[in-house]
C-alpha cells in the first residue's frame, strides 16, 4: 500500500532519438557565435540544437565555458510538464562546473579563467529575500537557470549575479564531486537535514535514495544522529546507502511501515525526509513520524498530495516545505575538499555532451540502467 512508485521511462529508443535529433553541422563550419544546446522542445522530447552563445547583458553578468553538467529530477518534472514557469524553447540545466570566460563590469569576485562551480540558485544579495537567507526567492534570480532562463545543458551559459551565484572550485577536490554540489548536496542538507532538525541522537528515515535522499543521507551523518533508515525499492541503490552510512536500509513494500517501527521500537522516527515527490511517499512519511517529530519535504510534487490531519493534528509534528538556497554550498565545499563527505560517488553514468540526450535516455530509466547521477563532460 505504501511502496513507491515506479517512474515510467521517459525516453526511450535513445538511437532513435540520436538520429532524429543530431546535429549534422561540423565542428569546423560551425559559426563562433553558435553553440550546442540541450533545448526543451516539447513535452516529453529532448532536443539537441545550434543556438546563439549567449552574450553579457548586464554588468553583473558572467559568460561561463561548461565543463560538466548533469541531469536533475527537476528536469524530468520538466518534461513531464509538471513545472509550469519552464517554457518550451528553453535551454535545460542548473547544474555545472565551468570556466569563467567573460565577466560584466560589475563582476567582483571573478575573472575570466577562474573554474567554478555553477549554483543552482541565482542570488541578486541584496533584495529582501536574499537579505532574509531565502535567495531561492530571490525577486531577480532563485530558481531561474534551466527554468526562466536558459540554463547549464549547452556549451555556453549566462549566469546573472555572478559574484553571489558563482563558488570558485576546491583544487584538490574533483570535478564530479564538485558537480554534486551544484544542487543535489545543497538540497538533501539544506532542504531535508536543516529543516528536518537532524540532530545528536535521533532517529531519521530518508523516504527515496536516489541522489538528493543519499545527499540528505551523508550530510545528515554530521550531526551524529542514532539512526538513520533509508527506504526505497530498489536494493542496489539501497545497497549503497549502506557503504555510505545507513544503520538501516528497508526496500519498500506493504510492511514497510511494520519494518520501520520495529526498528524504533514502535515509537517511529523523528525526522522523515521525504525525497521523491509522488502522494505515496509523502502518505507513508506521515505513517512513519513520531510523536514530536518533522516530516521534511524535499521532493518536487506535480499532484497533490492528502495531509492526514485526523491522525495527525494531537502528535505535535511539524510539516516543511523549501526550495534550495545554496547557501551552505561554501560550507560544502570545504567538506568535500577535506574528505568529510564523497558526493563523487552518486556518479554513475558518462557521457560526452553530444550524447545528452541517450543521458536523457538513461537517466529517465534510472531503475533499469542503475542509474543515480549522470555526468555530462564537454
Amino acid at each position: 500500500m505504501y511502496s513507491l512508485r515506479r517512474l515510467p521511462p521517459l525516453f526511450i529508443n535513445a538511437h532513435k532519438l540520436n538520429a532524429a535529433y543530431s546535429l549534422s553541422v561540423p565542428t569546423t563550419r560551425r559559426s563562433m557565435a553558435t553553440m550546442k544546446a540541450l533545448v526543451y522542445a516539447a513535452k516529453g522530447k529532448p532536443t539537441l540544437e545550434e543556438r546563439p552563445k549567449p552574450t553579457i547583458l548586464k554588468p553583473t553578468d558572467a559568460i561561463v565555458k561548461m565543463v560538466k553538467t548533469t541531469i536533475c529530477g527537476t528536469d524530468l518534472h520538466i518534461f513531464k510538464g509538471d513545472v509550469a514557469t519552464c517554457d518550451t524553447g528553453r535551454i535545460l540545466g542548473h547544474e555545472g562546473v565551468a570556466v569563467v570566460e567573460q565577466v560584466g563590469n560589475s563582476v567582483s569576485h571573478f575573472k575570466p579563467g577562474d573554474k567554478v562551480i555553477v549554483s543552482c540558485i541565482t542570488s541578486c544579495m541584496t533584495c529582501s529575500n536574499c537579505r532574509q537567507g531565502m535567495p531561492s526567492h530571490c525577486t531577480d534570480g532563485g530558481w531561474a537557470l534551466g527554468n526562466t532562463i536558459d540554463g547549464t545543458q549547452a556549451e555556453y551559459t549566462r549566469i546573472p549575479h555572478a559574484d553571489g551565484s558563482l563558488h570558485r572550485v576546491a583544487e584538490t577536490a574533483s570535478d564530479d564531486a564538485q558537480l554534486m554540489l551544484s544542487d543535489t548536496v545543497p538540497t538533501g542538507y539544506e532542504c531535508g537535514v536543516l529543516q528536518g532538525k537532524v540532530k545528536l541522537g535521533s532517529t531519521v528515515a530518508i523516504v527515496g535514495s536516489g541522489p538528493v535522499g543519499l545527499g540528505a543521507l551523508i550530510t545528515s551523518q554530521l550531526y551524529s544522529p542514532l539512526q538513520i533508515i533509508m527506504i526505497d525499492l530498489n536494493e542496489k541503490r539501497l545497497s549503497l546507502a549502506r557503504a555510505l552510512g545507513a544503520t538501516h536500509t528497508v526496500v519498500s513494500g506493504p510492511n514497510v511501515v511494520e519494518q520501520v517501527m520495529q526498528i524504533t521500537s514502535g515509537r517511529g522516527v523523528d525526522t522523515v525526509i521525504e525525497a521523491v515527490g509522488i502522494p505515496a511517499t509523502f502518505e507513508l512519511c506521515q505513517k512513519l513520524v513520531a510523536v514530536g517529530g518533522t516530516v521534511a519535504n524535499l521532493g518536487v510534487h506535480g499532484a497533490k498530495v492528502d495531509l492526514h490531519l485526523e491522525e495527525l493534528w494531537d502528535k505535535n509534528i511539524t510539516l516543511t516545505t523549501r526550495l534550495v538556497d545554496a547557501r551552505s554550498t561554501p560550507m560544502l565545499i570545504k567538506l568535500v575538499e577535506s574528505g568529510k563527505i564523497q558526493p563523487e560517488k552518486f556518479a554513475t553514468h558518462n557521457f560526452a555532451f553530444g550524447d545528452i540526450e541517450k543521458a536523457y535516455s538513461v537517466f529517465g530509466a534510472a531503475e533499469a540502467h542503475d542509474c543515480l547521477k549522470v555526468v555530462v563532460n564537454f
